[in-house]
């Protein structure tokens, strides 16, 4: 099972984006029967299979086994994913992508879907692609802003002055900064 299922045809967001196929692919995290499927959802088995053979041909699911029970065949299916991207093309741009002020919301939207189509070139299947996310909360009084994120920008600017030369492996560094939106911030 590959960590991330990136989707890029339309198919694939059509037979992923019905409630009853995301609970049936929950139920399909561990190999399973549609039979054994169909009882933890108190649905027919007939039913969870029609779901099941919507994503088996949208390549969302995978039949890893197969059994004989009372002279019948069952097939034993699996999720392909951990979890699923849908890509951004998929609605594709609306407009043009615009020259953006680097501290608008527009151009960390942009970013994202960069860094999203970025990860999904990547061969997931790897679990040797060194890679690191690092996330954390931090407090800027407002009249200090201005000063964290030039602070910000000098930290990165000589990280990439560091080790922007023509050799070794090549990584993309990418960080974004936005209102978190706490609740309780909202008083």
């Amino acid at each position: 099972m590959r960590d991330v299922v990136y989707l890029d045809q339309i198919e694939q967001a059509e037979a992923l984006l019905k409630p009853q196929r995301i609970e049936v692919l929950r139920q399909l995290a561990e190999p399973r029967s549609c039979t054994e499927v169909a009882v933890e959802l108190d649905q027919t088995p007939q039913r969870v299979y029609y779901h099941v053979k919507r994503m088996l041909e949208a390549g969302l699911v995978r039949q890893v086994a197969e059994r004989r029970v009372r002279g019948i065949h069952e097939g034993i299916y699996q999720a392909e994913g951990r979890s699923y991207w849908l890509s951004p093309s998929l609605v594709g741009r609306i407009g043009l992508r615009q020259a953006r002020d680097r501290l608008s919301l527009g151009h960390l939207v942009d970013l994202m879907e960069d860094v999203q189509a970025d990860i999904a070139a990547l061969d997931l299947t790897r679990p040797d692609l060194p890679s690191i996310g690092v996330s954390g909360d931090i407090r800027v009084h407002p009249d200090q802003r201005k000063a964290f994120l030039d602070e910000l920008q000098q930290t990165l600017q000589e990280l990439f002055t560091r080790y922007g030369g023509a050799e070794g492996d090549a990584f993309r560094l990418t960080v974004a900064c936005y209102p978190k939106g706490d609740p309780d911030d909202r008083v």
